[in-house]
Order: C-alpha cells, then structure tokens, then sequence
C-alpha cells in the first residue's frame, strides 16, 4: 500500500483518522500501531513477523543495557542490538548480491557455482534498520531513557507515516512526543496541507515526468540520441526529486496531524553550489544519520591527516551508496559523490564560490545529473553507454513529448530553482515553515489543498505508473 493509492487515500486514511481523534488519549498510540502493522503486513505479510519479532527482543535487549551497570556488560549488550539489526539488513538485503558476485568469480576459475534461494527484500528494511540503531547508540550514549512499554517501542519502528522510505527519525528527538504529545486543530490542519503538497509533487509532477523517464531509460539505450538521453535523464533528475520529497512530505504532514513534529528531509536541494551544500539539502536524515554515527566515530574532522580524513568521508559515501542498494552502480554512485566532497575541500569549493551564484549552481546540478545515470542504470555498460548518448552528438531524432509533460516539466524545473530566488524564499516561508495562520489563510490553504487532493484522486484512478522510487531502498 502505498500513499499515492485509491485505497489509502478512500478508505485506510480516512477510518484511521476517524478512530484515532475519537479514541481517547491512552488508547491513540494503541491505534497508530495496530494501523501501522496492518499497514506494512499489506505489503509484506510474510515480513511482518520478522520485523515484530526482532523488534521486541532489540527492546528487551536495550532495557537490559540500560540497567547494567557494568561497561563491559553495556557494550556487549549494545554490539547483540547492532549485529542482530544490521545482520538482518545484511542477509535480506545484501545476500543476494554477495552470493552473485561470489558465483560470478567463481565462474571464471572454472568452478561450479554456489546454489542458493533468493532472498525477498522486505520493503523499508533500510529505514527500519537505521532507526533501531538510533535508540540503542542513543540509549548507550545517555542521550535519552528508553521507553518503558514495548508497544510504544514498536510504535516509534513500526509508524506508518515513516517506516517505509523515511525521514530516518532519530528516537531523542522523537521520545517524548511518543509517551506525550497534544495535537491542536492547527497541528491537523498545517498537517493537512503539507500531506496534499507532498501527494501533489507524487502525483501531479513525479509520475508524469517518470513516464517519460521509464519510456527513455528503460528502452534500448543503443537507438537513442543524443537529445532523447538529455531528456530522459533530466526527467528523471526531476521525478527522483518531487517523488521522495513528495513522499517525506506526506509523511511529515500525517505524523503532523497526529502531533508528531518529523524532521525535515530535504530543502531545495537543486539550488546548491556545491556538492557539499547538495547533500546538507537532499535526504537530510539519511546525512546526519551517516554524520553522527559513521563519519564522527570514524574520527571526523579531528583526525590526525588529511589522508584519514578524506579516506572517511570516501568510506562514509561508499556506504551510504551502498545502502541505497545492493548493486555495483549504487557503489559507483556513492564513490562519485564522495570524490566531489573531497574535491570540495581541496579546491573545488573555493573556486565555485569564486564564480558566482548561477555559475556554481548550474556546474552542481550537472555534476548532479551525471550522478543520476550512475543511479538509475543497473549496469556499468548501461552508464558508459548513456554516458556516451550524453556527450558525444549522436542522431537527430527527439523523443516525441506530450504537451503535458511539457507543462509539467517547466513547473518541476520552476519549482526546483525558484527558491534561489528572494520571491521564492518568501513562498517558502509562508507554505513550510509557518506554524500560525490567520483565518483567511487557512481558508486559502484549505481549498486549495481540497482542490489538489481531488485532482491527484483523479489522476490516480486514470493512472496504472504510480511508482514510489525509494520504496525499493
């Protein structure tokens, strides 16, 4: 089930929301959580025991390492929790990868291949990992208490609204809200409207520019010019973009509406002048979660060489491609961004500030766009050939577009940039980051949210490509 869908948007969204305002404050949590394994078991009906039971003895685990009073005692305790989490992200995830690989090297010694059962991805597996980790490092570290009842534990993993692709939550600064929150008739209606704008961006501007993508990138990459690759990967750079902010949108509005305060996911990431600047912007929390508990440990800024320092920043990037997926171009991907960040503190970052504001960030978002093949394209053949359509001048013959996607095209590409101006700052501020409306604008913003829902519910209905890019993560 996915947000984007008739059946969330006509029937499990309503009845939810429905029973969780008319249950009284004790029996709310109770409510989200039976919602939440319902939600996910509909995906993944066979996960959802795994996940369930890993996640209540992760709880028990970490309460006993709270308790302890003995050092050695908490880190054996804390290595059980990372090494049962990341073991199960390890085997579901990356299993198959490891034995393909093996089998390919194999192969070429003339050795007969390892026979293996291919393992299913549970949807979320990547999220749902790194938010266990975040309450044992955090509960290790002192920086907050564990939660006293395992079905408010389950609640903060298993919360619907973020469990399948994000913002990565991290337990302290979500812990209180869970044992106590109050959400106002203002907190449902900002949530409201920040839910419609996030299933607009899905609806309205990734899908239609994903047709055109998935037309493109996934036909015979052979017969294409040079134009048409131009096209297509340009669409592609902006339905990534509208559909995974789409979707933390969404999520940030319905926590929202149930008086969660989710941390943001992106800002503007488009209009950065560096790549480092980009990656403060796009998937924050996947950022600060590779920041706080993979680059500082390693050392940081703080180490003692420069070599060390660049060779873990290489290393945080090389996971957090890997992460995205268990295949060679999401490696290659993650190593290319992070060959950007160093360049960055060598010299390329005082350089772009050199140039100016347009010029650097019309060099980031084509050092972005490039990045987005080695992302999209499975194959390392795939990505020389793209590459290949891209730059060197090949065929006259254009893709046929729409008028439509035309249209749609102009507004991501507007939307994309427009807060590089002082106008679109402005805008911004009013739709994102205001917590207090006048009357009349709430009623602004209810018709107009009111107008978009029925036009994305339009949309849908008509529609079979309704894709969630990140849900495969």
């Amino acid at each position: 089930m996915v947000f984007s869908s008739s059946l969330f948007l006509l029937y499990f969204l309503p009845i939810f929301l429905l029973l969780y305002w008319l249950s009284p404050k004790k029996a709310r949590n109770y409510v989200i959580l039976i919602f939440s394994i319902f939600f996910y078991s509909w995906g993944a009906p066979k996960f959802v025991f795994v996940i369930l039971g890993s996640t209540i003895i992760d709880f028990y685990i970490v309460r006993a390492l709270y308790h302890s009073r003995k050092q050695k005692h908490r880190k054996r305790l804390l290595t059980a929790s990372i090494v049962i989490n990341l073991g199960l992200l390890a085997y579901f995830k990356y299993a198959n990868f490891f034995v393909e690989n093996v089998n390919e090297v194999l192969q070429k010694f003339g050795v007969e291949s390892m026979a293996w059962t291919a393992v299913a991805l549970p949807i979320g597996i990547s999220f749902y990992t790194f938010q266990t980790l975040t309450y044992s490092i955090d509960i290790y570290r002192g920086l907050h208490k564990p939660l006293n009842k395992v079905s408010d534990y389950l609640l903060y993993i298993m919360s619907f609204p973020q469990m399948i692709a994000g913002p990565i939550v991290r337990f302290n600064s979500i812990a209180d809200q869970i044992v106590s929150r109050n959400e106002t008739a203002s907190d449902r209606l900002l949530g409201f409207y920040r839910f419609c704008i996030g299933l607009s961006k899905k609806v309205l501007i990734a899908n239609a520019l994903g047709v055109q993508a998935h037309f493109i990138l996934d036909d015979s990459l052979t017969d294409i010019s040079t134009a048409t690759a131009w096209i297509g990967i340009l669409a592609y750079t902006f339905q990534i973009y509208f559909d995974f902010s789409g979707y933390s949108d969404m999520a940030i509005g319905l926590g929202r509406m149930m008086g969660f305060t989710f941390p943001e996911n992106f800002n503007s990431p488009y209009i950065s002048r560096s790549i480092s600047e980009f990656w403060r912007r796009w998937h924050i929390t996947l950022g600060t979660f590779m920041r706080d508990y993979l680059y500082i440990p390693l050392g940081g800024n703080r180490v003692a060489s420069k070599f060390r320092l660049y060779a873990n920043l290489w290393l945080v990037f090389l996971l957090s491609g890997l992460w995205h997926g268990a295949s060679w171009n999401f490696v290659l991907w993650g190593a290319y961004h992070g060959l950007f960040l160093i360049l960055d503190r060598l010299f390329l970052k005082r350089v772009l500030n050199y140039i100016g504001k347009v010029p650097s960030i019309v060099f980031t978002f084509f050092i972005t766009v490039i990045g987005w093949v080695i992302f999209r394209l499975d194959h390392l053949w795939q990505i020389k050939l793209y590459l290949t359509k891209m730059f060197y001048i090949q065929g006259d013959h254009i893709a046929e577009l729409t008028p439509s996607f035309k249209t749609v095209f102009l507004v991501a590409f507007i939307f994309s940039f427009i807060s590089a101006s002082g106008i679109g700052k402005r805008m911004e501020v009013l739709v994102y980051q205001k917590n207090n409306y006048q009357l009349k604008t709430h009623l602004g913003f209810t018709t107009i949210s009111l107008l978009l829902l029925v036009f994305c519910i339009a949309s849908i209905t008509s529609s079979g490509f309704n894709p969630f890019i990140y849900f495969r993560f």
